[in-house]
Order: C-alpha cells, then sequence, then structure tokens
C-alpha cells in the first residue's frame, strides 16, 4: 500500500510561519517563473562564474543542505540568498531568523526544473566566497598554534571534485592542520566537493599554493619535511615515514592517473608508497591519503 505523500505548505501557511518566527515578509519570494534574473545564480552560472562573480568581491559558491548550510555559517561565511521547498521552510527557520538575505520558495518539482537536479535535503544557499589567502599565511596559522607536531597535506592537480570532497573529508577528521591545493587542482568550493565532504571543508584552513612546483619551499623554509605519495624508485614506506616522526610533515598527493610531476618529485625530500598485497599496486588518491593521514595522525 503506498503512502500517500504529504502535502507542501501553501503560501499562506509559510508566511503565517514566518510571521510566527519573526521573519521579515518582505524577504520571501515565492516564484513559478524560472527565468527571473533573480535566480539565475542558482541555474544559469556555472561554478566558474560563480568564482568570478562581482558581487560579493570574491564571488559566490552554493552551498547544498541544510547541514552543509550551517556547517558554512558555523565557520563565518555570509549568505546571499536562500533557495528551498515549500516543505523544508520550517526546518529551516533558526537559520533564517538570524541571517539576512531573500528566500526564494518554490514546490519540488519547480526547483528541480530550475536546478536541474533532485534537492535532496531540501534547500540551496549562495555565499559569499571568504577573500582569499595566501600559502604563506595558511602554514604561519599551522604554526602559530605551536603544537608538537604538526601536517599539512598538498594535493597536487586533483581533478574530480569527488575526489577532493573526500580528501579533504578524511584531512579533518583525522587531525590535519590544514590543506593546500595547486593552481590545477579542481576547486573545493565547487558544490559536489562541498557536499562530498559534508561541509568539513570549511573546518579546515585551505588555500591555493602559488607557484607550484616550487612553491615547496615555502614548506621547507618553514622546517616541513616534504613527502610525497609515489610509486618511485627509492621511495621509503609509510612505516618508515611514521617511524622516523618528523615534526613538521608536509604529504604531497598526485593527479589520479599520472601521479606527481617530475618538477614536484625532483623537490622532494622522500618518495613514499603504502604497502600493498595481492599485487595491487595504487590506490585511489582519497583512500591513499586517508591510509596516510591516519598513520601520520
Amino acid at each position: 500500500m503506498n503512502t500517500p505523500r504529504k502535502a507542501e505548505p501553501t503560501e499562506g501557511e509559510i508566511r503565517a510561519l514566518a510571521a510566527e518566527c519573526g521573519i521579515d515578509a518582505g524577504r520571501l519570494r515565492f516564484f513559478d517563473d524560472l527565468d527571473a534574473p533573480e535566480l539565475a545564480v542558482y541555474t544559469h552560472l556555472t561554478d566558474v562564474r560563480l568564482r568570478s562573480a562581482a558581487e560579493p568581491e570574491w564571488g559566490i559558491y552554493l552551498a547544498e543542505s541544510t547541514k552543509i548550510i550551517r556547517r558554512a555559517l558555523a565557520a563565518g561565511h555570509q549568505p546571499q540568498s536562500f533557495l528551498m521547498s515549500r516543505k523544508w521552510f520550517a526546518g529551516m527557520t533558526d537559520i533564517l531568523t538570524s541571517t539576512d538575505g531573500p528566500i526564494w520558495i518554490g514546490t519540488e518539482a519547480r526547483i528541480e526544473d530550475l536546478t536541474g537536479f533532485h534537492l535532496h535535503r531540501g534547500a540551496l544557499a549562495a555565499m559569499a566566497r571568504p577573500a582569499p589567502r595566501t600559502a604563506a599565511e595558511v602554514v604561519a596559522e599551522v604554526l602559530e598554534a605551536d603544537a608538537p607536531k604538526c601536517r599539512i597535506a598538498v594535493f597536487e592537480g586533483l581533478v574530480d571534485h569527488t575526489n577532493v570532497g573526500a580528501a579533504f573529508r578524511s584531512a579533518a577528521a583525522l587531525g590535519v592542520d590544514a590543506v593546500l591545493v595547486t593552481p590545477e587542482c579542481a576547486d573545493p568550493l565547487y558544490r559536489r566537493s562541498i557536499r562530498v565532504s559534508m561541509g568539513t571543508v570549511f573546518q579546515i584552513p585551505w588555500t591555493r599554493i602559488e607557484p607550484w612546483p616550487a612553491g615547496i619551499d615555502l614548506l621547507k623554509d618553514a622546517g616541513f619535511y616534504v613527502a610525497g605519495m609515489s610509486l618511485g624508485e627509492g621511495a621509503i614506506t609509510l612505516d618508515e615515514l611514521v617511524g622516523a616522526e618528523h615534526e613538521r610533515l608536509a604529504l604531497v598527493f598526485g593527479t589520479e592517473g599520472e601521479g606527481l610531476k617530475r618538477g614536484t618529485d625532483r623537490r622532494l625530500d622522500a618518495r613514499v608508497t603504502i604497502p600493498m598485497m595481492r599485487g595491487v599496486d595504487s590506490l585511489n588518491v582519497a583512500a591513499s591519503s586517508a591510509v596516510a593521514f591516519y598513520a601520520t595522525r
């Protein structure tokens, strides 16, 4: 027997709830026209164009799902607007009462028509990107914490947003102090990267390191031992790296297919490999980074 779907709240019911919660009725924007210029951020702009959007100064990104929006807000990021289905409005009222900006509300069907995908958790937010930081600033922040040991992860040229998101999630979960991504690396604030990371991309300091691979000198000058995960000749095992107990360790991970670039490889203090069995010679970069982060925690 099929359970009938619960009807989506009417416009009047949503307005009544907004008034009860103290949300300014002027912020509510019920839509049916998919071509409204104000909705372009959710449909017509690619992530590349979002990064270069004139307002706010550093561009915007899209946060998908209530959990990720909450984590973005907890990190101090500022919302520009919200888009949500009618039945998710009630679960967002605490967020909406503590923020500003228009609230676009539509039926689930119209939102799927607008965005081109199903919103599993009912809401999107256009968030202002934080002002970019230099790699030197992020490294200095790590050192200022004055921890007995510290680790930085470097992702070189990863092009798969799923891998980037998964690697960030492992880095956050396993206590990596900061992440640096090279100029060619996929955007950690791309919608899919954020979703796969479950918003942990907001919980760990990160930025792009430029120029690369010359930026390795920045890490070495700061006292980091720079180890690249590699199958290259002369590689030591991950166990040997752990046994050396480096107080400051930077772990570099290469692309999904080719591994580390030659220019990067030449600048490493060590090549490191994960011992494997049954003829397997490598792991997906998201898996290998999780193993390395856990082993060096």
